[in-house]
Formats: C-alpha cells, structure tokens, sequence
C-alpha cells in the first residue's frame, strides 16, 4: 500500500530526521558526565550519526526494493523508538566497560559513543529510502518526488538541531527528551503502520504500549546523575571532605570545579586557588582598593573569598551558564543581594560588548575545564582584550592542568601570553614543574614586569602560615619556552583540544 498524499510522506521523514538529529544533539550531554565535552567528543558523536544515517540509508534502499509497505515502515519507526529508549539502560552499561587502554584515546571514544548511539541512528536512516519507495506512483516525477522527500526531511534535521539546542535540552533534560522521542516514534510507528487493523496487530500495540508504560514508570532507575541540566553543563552537587571540613562540592559534567565551605566563606580548598590568594594578597598590599574580574564562575569560592576577605574591593564574575549561578545561590551560599556582580555572558563576548579599558587590578581565569578549554579564551587576540581591560600594573592569573614536561598547552599558552604581555610566570602549587605527571598550574602575566624577588621578601614575612606559590626562575622559563613545538595560539589557529590529548591519556581516561 503506497503512501499517496505527498504531505503525508513529507510530515513522516520530516519526523523521523527531527528525532536522528535530537538524538545526535543529546549525544553529547548523556556522553559529557562521563568523558567530557572536547573536541573528540563531537567527531565521534557526529562521525557516529553519519555512519548510522548512511548504513541506514543503503539498508532501508535494499529493503524498500524487496518489502516496502505501510507495515514495514511502522515496524522501522517502532524499532527506532525502541532502541533510542534502550540509550537510557545501555549508557551506564557501557561506560563502565573497561576499555583496553592501549586502545588510542580517540579509537575508545567512538567505540563508546558508536556502541550508544549507531543502533538509533542505523534505524531511522532506514525510513527515507522506504517512503521513497511508497510514494513513487509516476516514474516521470521520480525526480521531483525524491527531491521533495530529502528537502522535508533536511528540514526536519534543522528543526530538530534548533528546538534540541536552543530550548529541549535545558527545558525537558535529556533523559525526559529519549523518552520522548521513543514514544513520539513508537506512536507514529503505529499510526503509519495502522496497528489498529487486525486482531493481531492490536493485541501488538496494546503490548507496546503496555511495555512502554511499565518502562517508564521505572524511570528513577535510569535518571542521569545531573541535579540539573543546563545548555551547558550537567550540574551536581555533592559532599566531601577536604582536610578535615565537610564542603559541598559543584560539578560541571565530570569534573569537581569548586569545594565550598557553606559557613566559612574564607575556605579556599584548591592548591591554585591558594596561590591565586598570595599573590592578591602581595598585590593588594598597598591597594586598600582594588578591582577583580573571574573569568569564569563555578561555585564562586574565590569570588566569595576575595569579598570577604577585601571588604573594599570590588568583584565582577563572569560565568557563562545562569544555571550554575542559580545553583550555587541554591546550594553554595551565594548571596543574592552580596557585593559580587556576576554577569551571565560568555566572556568573549562580553569584552567585544562592553570593552573595558584600565579597570581591573586582578584578573583570575578559572574557566578552564580540566582537559575542555574553551580555545577562543586563549587565543592572541583575547589575551589583548583582557590586557586593554587591567590597570598599567595588573595581574593576570590562570589556572592550568597540563604535564609540565610532556604537555604542549602549557608551552603554547604561556608563549602566547609572553607575545601580548611581553612579562610571563609559571607558579605552581609548591614546585609542580619537579614532578613527572600532570600537575595544575598558574600561569600569570603583566603589562609591567613583576618583582618576584619582593614576592618571596613578602611571602618570607608571613611565617605563620604555609606557603604555597614557588615560581619558577626565569632562566629556566625561557628554555622551556623555547623548547618543544613553538605554537602562538590566535583566532586563526587554535589547536587547543588536540595539545591536550596527551593529557587526556595521563588522566586516566
């Protein structure tokens, strides 16, 4: 039986390529709590979806011409239905497979994402090819036909990128979208398939819908781990304990980006952090008054610090996600009323707005996501912005994980730094450069040369506490500068994710 009506066999690919592309959009933030979000993430994600869509295709063209009928194409839509809500139980399945790790890094990411997410797409690449075929009644408008089906059906995948990310992801969550998208595909199954004829395909559709339902009110057992999910980020929150204090900690996808203490707001955990603190705490000397910028917001343990301990400093944040600034004014202890002014903008494209120029003192980056950087903050051209915005002697200072000896991004970053500011230092939480493995840094830099020997004259004068900074002597940053790959990262070329693949591999992944 032949599809006749063309809207029909328009409104039916136009469905089937919205749910492949939702599919392909969530990808990413089921896959995100578990490997992160970087570069490798989304070639295998979308790698994934076209192999899926184009085995699809050359399987549904071989069957169209042997069985194409109504009923096939509802068994395909109801089978698409069935393994996109099978995401939800075979994710933390496969998560948990121990991969062999002298697999290469990107090889284990496909195969995760491959074993997910190739089945739903495979199926419903199948459905094209086959409403193809049943609505060809004329061969002298073949052309026309087809050309209209893959029009309706592209425009389904538009649809389908736009209403995932612009508003489903942070509306509904990504696990309520599988469950409806499977349910959306099974209904259409069957409809197309009119399982209301027959006593046999009727007593098939009250099982479907009888399983479905018994399925989802086991819902709770396959929720994700977000507390929320935001077009950004899955956000949790959870306890630990962090040399003897009960914090609460926030994380963004599967890294732990803050540690705060809900009823001391001067508990700074994170060994940058700390350094962060003595070196304000040397800067702001002879400054009673001083203006910071945090690029990047988290669970504002160091915003909330400097504000408490500098009472007359003045604290801008800018945190791209208004989610984890919700969050952390839910469950951090953020005051909604405090002095801290957090502006909800990326920070690129906050500078190109309001374009500051000689207003801040310190300037703290901490939007580097462990081993996802955001390249186009640390690019030539950013790092400008950001001088153009400090005070003739201010200070900026960002946190790195990177190997000190093997790592390419820590060289890169800092050259690029050292081209704008013409001044560049490497602290480290004690002398982080001596170890072997991936360590975190500080990379710090000034429009004016900072005296580092007054530094440690400063440092040696607060003996009653412990020390955290060591800076490592400028001899020996200009060697390591000048070895390795000599990469000056720009707007132009940014090959961020790739110099922290070898990370990627040392972290354990």
């Amino acid at each position: 039986m032949r599809i006749g009506h063309p809207i029909v066999a328009s409104a039916i690919v136009f469905i089937g390529s919205f749910c492949t592309l939702v599919i392909e959009l969530i990808a990413g933030r089921i896959m995100a709590p578990y490997i992160g979000v970087s570069l490798y993430t989304w070639t295998s994600i979308i790698g994934v979806t076209l192999a899926g869509i184009s085995f699809g295709n050359y399987a549904g063209g071989w069957l169209a011409d042997r069985m194409a009928s109504r009923g096939v194409l509802g068994t395909l839509f109801i089978i698409s239905g069935l393994v996109s809500l099978a995401i939800l139980p075979l994710t933390g399945f496969i998560v948990d497979l121990n991969l062999d790790r002298s697999w290469p890094l990107m090889v284990r990411i496909v195969v995760y994402t491959g074993l997910i997410f190739f089945a739903p797409t495979f199926v419903l690449g199948m459905i094209s090819p086959v409403v193809v075929k049943l609505s060809l009644s004329d061969l002298s408008r073949t052309g026309s036909i087809v050309g209209r089906i893959y029009a309706f059906s592209t425009v389904g995948s538009i649809a389908g990128t736009f209403a995932t990310g612009f508003y489903l992801i942070e509306a509904m969550g990504t696990r309520q979208i599988v469950w409806t998208v499977s349910a959306i595909l099974i209904l259409v199954g069957l409809i197309v398939g009119q399982y209301w004829r027959g006593v046999a395909r009727g007593a098939t559709a009250i099982l479907l819908v009888g399983a479905f339902t018994a399925f989802y009110q086991m819902r709770a057992d396959f929720a994700g781990p977000c507390l929320r999910e935001s077009s950004y980020y899955c956000i949790r929150v959870s306890t630990a304990i962090v040399e003897g204090i009960e914090v609460s900690s926030l994380v963004l996808d599967h890294l732990v980006h803050s540690y705060v203490s809900l009823d001391n707001p001067k508990f700074i955990g994170y060994g940058y952090e700390r350094v962060y603190n003595e070196i304000t705490e040397w800067h702001a000397a002879q400054r009673p008054r001083f203006a910071t910028l945090s690029i990047g917001g988290g669970g504002y343990t160091f915003p909330k610090f400097v504000a408490a301990q500098y009472p007359f400093s003045e604290n801008d944040v800018l945190e791209i996600d208004p989610a984890v600034t919700e969050a952390a004014h839910d469950f951090l202890g953020l005051p909604r009323d405090g002095r801290i002014r957090t502006h909800n903008q990326d920070a690129r494209i906050w500078y190109i707005e309001n374009r500051p120029v000689d207003r801040f003192d310190l300037v703290y980056g901490d939007a580097f996501n462990d081993i996802s950087v955001p390249y186009h903050l640390t690019t030539r051209e950013f790092d400008q912005m950001v001088k153009t915005s400090m005070r003739s002697d201010g200070i900026l200072m960002t946190n790195i994980i990177d190997n000190y000896h093997s790592g390419d991004f820590l060289r890169a970053y800092l050259k690029t730094l050292d081209e704008v500011f013409g001044n560049v230092y490497l602290f480290g939480f004690g002398r982080a450069w001596e170890g072997s493995g991936p360590s975190t840094y500080v990379a710090v830099a000034s429009p004016q040369p900072l005296d580092i020997a007054n530094f440690a004259q400063f440092e040696g004068f607060m003996a009653t506490r412990a020390k955290y900074s060591a800076v490592l002597d400028s001899s020996t940053l200009r060697q390591y500068l000048a070895q390795g790959r000599q990469i000056v990262l720009s707007d132009d070329y940014a090959p961020v994710d790739n110099l922290v693949a070898r990370l990627f591999v040392e972290r354990g992944f």
